[in-house]
């Protein structure tokens, strides 16, 4: 029995992993295409198709990856009672930001969808670093757990 939960923990943990790179390639790729989509007229025939591209980088990898995400890391959490762990709550916080930086993501998308340009190529290539140093801080947090 011990062997079987074992295994299920580590193949709950290697989806998990599996999941958050997922997660991470669509939180790169999508501000990228906003820094090209930008560079087109609101309502070009260009302005569709990357509005299109968009659509897809989120109904195909970061709101599936972030439902799995979510629901893996809670399942792990429960099983290894991490949610007493200092080290949890900081890599929670992490992981909270990183879901409203999607949040955001999706709600610029509609922005640059309907013509509105909020902001300048280079804040959205800085912004673009997010998702990068996020991971940084929750690699450090599970490996060496800190605290």
């Amino acid at each position: 029995m011990q062997q079987a939960l074992a295994m299920t923990y580590l193949w709950l943990k290697a989806a998990h992993v599996i999941f958050v790179i997922f997660w991470m390639a669509g939180l790169f790729l999508l501000p990228r295409y906003f820094v090209y989509h930008q560079e087109t007229a609101p309502g070009s025939p260009d302005n569709a198709i990357w509005t299109d591209r968009e659509g897809k980088v989120l109904k195909i990898i970061l709101w599936p990856s972030l439902v799995v995400v979510w629901v893996l890391g809670l399942a792990l959490a429960m099983v290894t009672g991490a949610f007493q762990q200092g080290w949890f709550h900081a890599k929670l916080a992490f992981v909270l930001g990183l879901t409203a930086y999607q949040f955001w993501l999706a709600g610029y998308h509609q922005a640059l969808a309907q013509g509105t340009r909020r902001l300048t190529g280079k804040r959205l290539r800085l912004l673009n670093e997010i998702p990068g140093i996020a991971a940084a801080f929750i690699v450090v947090f599970v490996i060496v757990k800190p605290f």
